[in-house]
């Protein structure tokens, strides 16, 4: 069925539902846009420029770090332009395509927290056969394996809203193009979209976690037969930092999604989004940083060695 719509553009909400001026929040979520590009930047760059790096986990955190800068300019550049210029509408085919990239991007965040956990397996449950198993091309393999089906998950959604006809311009309730709010707006059925979003949303929610769970479960079992308390230690170590990215990952995850939307306060329901699309995103680096002694060398190194170069 071809697309009947009629309706060239939508309007977004964006956050003119707060309370308080709206300038007080578009200098947040600006400083918070710009410490999240120049965060993951640092992060790519470090990983790029130091060998000692070049190893497979770092390979999938840099991916992981481009999918965050990926994912909150996919939000929040439309909605800080919308604000600056007093306009709030965004077009049908952007609408689209920020939708198409908000998937793509939160999905690849999932997968790729899924892969870095099985690399922390393999690391500390199989540390005589790691090279062999994380081997250059299997880790390409799987990055491919991670670009490829979040797109195809988010291509199909993003076709089977092309479907649907949309007879009079609405107000989408949210600071980006959600799916779930501009399938409210149309006057076609919607149930197929609805039946796709439900399979393929929870598949590419649960598979992931499932996965980052049971590989967890397997190190913590590996963990506690090491005897001495040094071993220990320094094998919780090194999956630290990633654990404390999955919990605040999957923490908002779940408390957009996994919970009825409210009816009474949109407002909650937009804040919860935002803290996953634009919180997580920029507290990501802090944590890699902090909790990473390799990192915080290499972010050493990098800022020192750019300085020298400026001075």
């Amino acid at each position: 069925m071809e697309n009947q719509s009629s309706v060239s553009e939508f309007f977004l909400r964006g956050i003119s539902g707060f309370p308080g001026q709206p300038q007080l929040f578009y200098g947040l979520f600006l400083c918070m846009y710009l410490v999240t590009l120049t965060g993951n930047g640092l992060i790519i760059l470090a990983i790029v420029s130091d060998p000692h790096l070049h190893t497979p986990m770092y390979f999938f955190m840099a991916n992981l770090s481009l999918a965050d800068m990926g994912l909150i300019s996919s939000t929040v550049t439309k909605m800080l332009f919308n604000v600056q210029t007093h306009c709030h509408t965004i077009s049908y085919t952007a609408c689209l395509t920020q939708m198409y990239s908000f998937m793509m991007f939160g999905d690849l965040d999932s997968f790729f927290l899924a892969v870095m956990a099985y690399d922390r397996y393999v690391a500390i449950c199989c540390p005589l056969h790691y090279s062999t198993i994380m081997s250059t091309q299997f880790c390409a393999l799987m990055l491919a394996l991670c670009w490829v089906l979040t797109n195809i998950v988010a291509l199909t959604h993003t076709l089977l809203m092309a479907r649907l006809s949309f007879c009079v311009v609405g107000e989408i309730a949210h600071f980006f193009c959600d799916i779930t709010s501009v399938l409210k707006l149309s006057c076609s059925d919607t149930h197929v979209n609805e039946l796709v979003l439900s399979g393929f949303g929870g598949t590419v929610l649960m598979v992931p976690f499932v996965s980052i769970v049971i590989s967890y479960v397997h190190i913590v079992f590996a963990v506690l037969r090491v005897k001495t308390s040094g071993g220990s230690s320094k094998a919780f170590s090194t999956c630290s930092s990633h654990l404390c990215v999955v919990c605040v990952f999957y923490g908002t995850l779940f408390s957009v999604y996994l919970f009825p939307p409210s009816v009474e306060s949109t407002e909650k329901d937009i804040a919860a989004a935002a803290m996953y699309t634009v919180v997580t995103p920029m507290l990501n680096p802090f944590i890699y940083s902090l909790r990473n002694k390799d990192m915080k060398g290499a972010l050493k190194r990098l800022l020192c060695h750019r300085s020298i170069f400026s001075s």
